[in-house]
């Protein structure tokens, strides 16, 4: 069967990666709206973008306003001082928020509208440039055409879709990520192992995304626990903004599958980052869908080495699952309550937190049919 794949258009990657693209910078207009946020700013990250671009002439204006997970407002914020700007396109340097936002913000430039509207809809019109610079090893959002957006008034994370958010260029350089605290290296680290393990083991895996996964999933058990104990380990900060990139190259041809469709509705409700939500999930949600993708999970676990290829596929499955809880363990994976849920609210929108992540769809790729009473048990599992 014939299947598309997309990647960003042009990538650099490793160390002196930004200077390598400088010259590319300066052909893609006249004045760039740097989507970032104030840490960015504070750690003069944003700094060594503005340099490169006055290197090569360019003009630009910065937006440092996505401090937490992007709304709807930020976006609006972002889209206005564009306009009054005259920018014609946009850099995005940050994790996986302020790359989302300045998709976001695209998409309006020359969609129109508000965020909103395009819930459930594929965006199709061309946006401006969009230029992604990850300062995390995760998101993998310079690779996807995806944006995840919270809708304000109605408490729901809207995920936004469409080839034309892909970014045009992607500036991979470990630089960036050598700042990153423990908590986030842990938190995004997990996230890009969810990409990468629900993409493989989605409805929707073909070969060429396999071969992105499984290329993650190897360098991140590999690395990330490097990365977390000594984050100035240059080898593990680059091999892990690698892995983040493949990952995201992976689900964005193959999708996601129960575990984000049920991270989103925790991450809305009650302001749980991305990665880590996916995190807290990771051990309930793979125990639901092993048995059916014991083949794919089995596989999995022989390719991280810690199942032999003379175990079955159900054995290796479960060997990768307990890799994946020690993984989790290492880098000190907090509970709901541990990092301060309240049991009792909780459970109390349990069923509108199931509703939602069918409602998403991303439960559905899961090998294996899925309620959602099964979701709602899932939930409470957590506890």
């Amino acid at each position: 069967m014939a299947r598309e794949f997309i990647a960003p258009g042009q990538i650099y990657t490793g160390e002196g990666a930004l200077d390598m693209a400088e010259g590319k910078l300066g052909t893609l207009g006249k004045k760039a709206l740097i989507v970032t946020d104030k840490v960015m700013v504070e750690l003069g990250n944003a700094a060594k973008v503005e340099t490169a671009l006055k290197n090569q002439n360019i003009e630009y204006v910065i937006y440092s306003e996505i401090n937490g997970e992007p709304t709807d407002t930020m976006i609006e914020e972002g889209l206005n001082l564009y306009k009054e700007e005259g920018c014609d396109f946009i850099v995005a340097l940050g994790g996986g928020s302020p790359i989302d936002s300045m998709k976001a913000i695209g998409a309006l430039v020359t969609s129109g509208g508000q965020i909103s509207d395009y819930m459930g809809k594929v965006i199709t019109e061309e946006t401006p440039t969009l230029v992604a610079i990850p300062t995390t090893a995760g998101t993998g959002s310079e690779a996807t055409q995806f944006t995840i957006i919270t809708d304000t008034k109605n408490d729901i994370k809207m995920l936004l879709k469409g080839a034309v958010l892909m970014p045009d260029l992607a500036i991979i350089d470990p630089q960036f990520t050598m700042t990153a605290p423990p908590k986030i290296t842990a938190a995004t680290g997990l996230d890009a192992l969810t990409h990468a393990a629900e993409a493989y083991t989605s409805k929707l895996a073909q070969p060429l995304s396999d071969t992105f996964a499984l290329s993650a999933i190897k360098r991140i058990f590999k690395y990330l626990p490097a990365a977390f104990k000594d984050g100035k380990n240059v080898e593990a900060r680059e091999q892990m903004s690698i892995a983040a990139l493949e990952a995201g190259i992976a689900f964005n041809n193959a999708s996601v599958t129960l575990v984000h469709g049920m991270s989103r509705p925790i991450g809305a409700m009650f302001h749980v980052a991305h990665g880590l939500s996916n995190a807290m999930l990771l051990k309930e949600c793979f125990i639901y869908a092993l048995d059916g993708a014991y083949d794919r999970f089995g596989e999995l676990g022989k390719a991280i080495n810690v199942a032999a290829e003379t175990d079955t596929d159900q054995a290796a499955s479960e060997k990768f699952l307990q890799a994946v809880v020690d993984i989790c363990d290492e880098l000190e994976t907090p509970s709901l309550e541990e990092y301060g849920i309240n049991k009792e609210e909780f459970f109390g929108v349990i069923d509108k937190m199931a509703n939602d992540a069918m409602d998403s769809g991303s439960p559905s790729n899961t090998r294996k049919d899925i309620t959602a009473e099964e979701v709602k048990e899932i939930y409470r599992n957590l506890w």
